[in-house]
């Protein structure tokens, strides 16, 4: 840390996005304490998880997990919350990080040829600044290289935020609000669909609905979470 770093370190303390606490050394974003409380699933281990028999409905997965527990008051929430409502785009590629990890471990997603965000659109992506599943793929991708792509799934309809619909509601919200680019250059590929949070999975069946146009494509789905 340079001398100019490190008085501005003191004045201005970087605080951990999750408690608040003030980051130590080495730690970026959350603290290690933050980081080792999240509440993993081990669902990357079980071929036939409590997500993939969630989805199983909505498309023919190759596979799916969600790699963290997300429950009121706890930390993962926290964390969500900081990368999607408090401005703390920094986030997005440590949380992916973390993922790939997880992802990297399982070997269920070796196969996978691209990393597709659930695309926010354009309006929502304005006013946040950035598309946190872009980010999380970021992440994702410096631990099991693949392409990120986020020019073939488009979300073209401007949509309420699914967490304050009710539950009843939220595949009504989403229905039709995602198509495909130039399916053809996606045909024969094996693509991981990525989000933050799973409650419902209303989104990501819309996605899926929309992916159904293109012939002889294999999906996947990663959350960083799940409400379960």
């Amino acid at each position: 840390m340079t001398p100019v770093s490190s008085i501005l370190q003191a004045l201005f303390p970087t605080t951990c996005a999750c408690c608040g606490e003030v980051l130590a050394d080495g730690e970026r974003q959350v603290c290690l304490h933050c980081l080792s409380a999240m509440d993993a699933t081990r669902y990357g281990s079980q071929p036939y998880n409590r997500i993939m028999q969630q989805l199983a409905g909505i498309a023919r997965l190759e596979a799916a997990t969600a790699v963290y527990r997300f429950s009121h008051g706890g930390t993962v929430q926290a964390a969500v919350h900081a990368l999607k409502f408090h401005s703390c785009p920094e986030l997005g590629p440590l949380l992916g990080r973390q993922m790939g990890l997880d992802l990297l471990h399982s070997g269920l997603f070796d196969g996978v040829d691209l990393l597709v965000p659930v695309p926010l659109h354009w309006l929502r992506r304005l006013r946040r600044g950035y598309n946190q599943s872009e980010l999380l793929c970021r992440g994702i991708a410096e631990v099991m290289p693949r392409p990120v792509d986020t020019a073939h799934l488009v979300r073209h309809r401007y949509t309420r935020q699914q967490s304050r619909q009710r539950i009843g509601n939220r595949s009504d919200n989403v229905d039709g609000a995602f198509r495909v680019r130039r399916p053809e250059e996606l045909r024969g590929k094996h693509l991981l669909l990525v989000d933050d949070v799973l409650t419902t999975g209303a989104t990501l069946a819309a996605c899926c609905r929309a992916l159904d146009s293109v012939d002889d494509l294999r999906i996947s789905i990663a959350t960083l979470s799940a409400a379960c």
